[in-house]
């Protein structure tokens, strides 16, 4: 499964936050816009803001 710009704004995460949290890890803001980025990705960080966006996610899987 995997997180998609989408997701991040149910969860109401903003952009540029969303974005420095991505360069923190090294993780490539564009290629996520393109593709979204594994959930597992999220679930790693232990990140409470990241780990709501995986229940969002979740939300929508089902």
């Amino acid at each position: 499964m995997k997180i998609y710009i989408s997701d991040l704004r149910k969860a109401k995460m903003c952009a540029r936050g969303s974005r420095a949290f991505f360069l923190a890890r090294g993780w490539d803001w564009q290629d996520f816009l393109k593709n979204g980025r594994d959930v597992q990705d999220f679930i790693n960080t232990k990140d409470a803001m990241a780990l709501q966006v995986v229940e969002v996610a979740n939300g929508r899987k089902q």
